[in-house]
């Protein structure tokens, strides 16, 4: 029977030993726990960089394969990869679970979890894999890392998968093993290159044991690893699946449009790509305030149009301004203790420099705040009561009747004194980040709640009168 490498075997890739005298810190032994496509490429990979592998799945052609440093799966550069790590005894399978974890440091978990049409996870077989990890590392008296590389909702590593594993080994999360959670993105045809390059390395720590030893796993292509929640890790992957797909879909609403124009749809996209300034960065994909401004939600509503009047269909465009209204309606619930007390803002514009007040998500919150029995007061350093305000509120009455009653008392609700904000309204909303917020939130009286839609400060105060986005 072939059986997996002796438990405390460390091997170092001798390569990476030439012309060095010191001593390598052994590597960890790793366990991977499913042998499709993730688990394949983990151990072909991690095998080339010197670490000692054990492929574990019940399907015996998979597991042969591996033994005999073939590929299961087609993939470049795989079979290259797994033939020399077998040479160099880095490579072995089985197709018993706690063989291979009994008898490795940490646990890699390649498994998918089915998703039903409605959405929802089928976490059953996962929770079979962490109860015979937990019975496994119960034999074990060292501390075991299990890295997670499944896509997962979040909450289901801690809320489900963990209980089981420590019911199973009678140990504590933290103590006696440790979880990660890794999500990683390998496309098709690149899977090698893309591990070896990839674009970003997260991993979602239980502790900071855990963490230190999959960031020393990664560390050998990857010197930006980012360390987060676990939580925080879980959607994130999610987070990353449902943007390459609102690009895809997005592109084909550009293509649909583009050739009832008679417009060359790549010419166009080739042009849209070429802007990594704003249309591929960060630029407008931090969580804060809603859309707004002269432009954008104007636009929006003409290309909507020009697609109704050509019998195009762009449902991801038509539903930007309805979800953008939420993001509004989520503020106005969120402030609801307060919708009968004085509410202050901060900021309102989202952007330094603007100056329009032209279909501003912020003047929505406030007249649906007055509406509701709220006194109202706000400040901002850019906006000055002069000829120029008053021509900006008198269009945003015309353009937005609904506002007209704000707009009508607009000039007693912006004060130029910050310190009359914070000390009689009992909320503020920031909109904005500058310094002179962030002192004036920092040194406020006790009783006021912030309601911080700028992400003001980095980290947020565990006070109970303070709410980031």
């Amino acid at each position: 029977m072939d059986m997996p490498p002796a438990a405390g075997m460390q091997f170092v890739d001798a390569e990476a030993e030439v012309g060095s005298a010191q001593l390598v810190k052994p590597k960890p032994s790793i366990s991977v726990i499913g042998l499709d496509r993730i688990g394949v490429v983990t151990i072909a990979c991690l095998s080339h960089l010197g670490f000692e592998l054990v492929g574990v799945d019940s399907d015996y052609t998979k597991v042969d394969a591996i033994r005999s440093g073939r590929s299961p799966i087609v993939e470049k550069g795989l079979d290259g990869l797994l033939a020399r790590g077998c040479r160099k005894d880095l490579v072995s399978a089985c197709q018993t679970p706690s063989a291979g974890i009994g008898t490795t440091d940490v646990t890699f978990v390649t498994l998918k979890a089915a998703i039903s049409e409605d959405g929802q996870y089928d976490l059953s077989e996962l929770r079979e894999v962490f109860r015979t990890i937990g019975r496994a590392v119960s034999y074990k008296s060292g501390f075991h890392v299990v890295v997670l590389c499944s896509s997962l909702p979040p909450g289901a590593t801690r809320g489900v998968l963990v209980p089981e594993m420590e019911q199973a080994c009678g140990g504590r999360l933290g103590q006696d093993f440790g979880v990660c959670v890794y999500p990683q993105t390998i496309r098709d045809g690149s899977a090698v290159a893309d591990f070896f390059s990839p674009a970003k390395t997260v991993v979602g720590a239980s502790d900071p044991k855990s963490s230190q030893v999959v960031e020393a796993i990664f560390s050998e292509i990857d010197d930006q690893i980012l360390v987060t929640t676990i939580e925080a890790a879980e959607l994130v992957k999610m987070v990353d699946d449902v943007w390459h797909a609102t690009k895809t879909v997005f592109g084909n609403e550009v293509a649909r449009l583009s050739r009832s124009l008679g417009v060359d749809a790549h010419e166009v996209m080739d042009i849209f790509v070429k802007d990594t300034k704003l249309n591929l960065s960060a630029f407008a994909l931090r969580p804060g305030t809603p859309v707004g401004g002269a432009n954008m939600p104007a636009h929006i509503r003409a290309m909507c149009h020009l697609a109704r009047v050509h019998d195009v269909e762009l449902p991801l465009t038509e539903s930007l301004l309805a979800s953008n209204q939420r993001h509004i309606d989520d503020a106005f619930a969120r402030l609801k203790p307060f919708h009968h007390r004085t509410i202050g803002f901060l900021g309102l514009t989202s952007r330094p420099g603007a100056m329009d007040l032209a279909e501003n998500p912020t003047l929505e919150l406030m007249a649906k705040l007055q509406q509701h029995g709220a006194q109202l007061m706000a400040y901002d350093p850019q906006l000055a009561w002069n000829s120029k305000m008053r021509q900006a509120i008198a269009r945003s009455g015309e353009i937005a009747r609904h506002l007209s009653e704000l707009m009508d008392g607009f000039s007693k609700i912006l004060t130029p004194d910050i310190g009359k904000v914070m000390a009689n309204c009992d909320a503020v909303v920031v909109n904005r980040v500058t310094e002179e917020f962030r002192t004036a939130v920092m040194t406020r009286p006790d009783h006021v709640h912030i309601f911080d839609l700028a992400r003001l400060l980095r980290e947020q105060p565990q006070e109970a009168n303070y709410s980031s986005v």
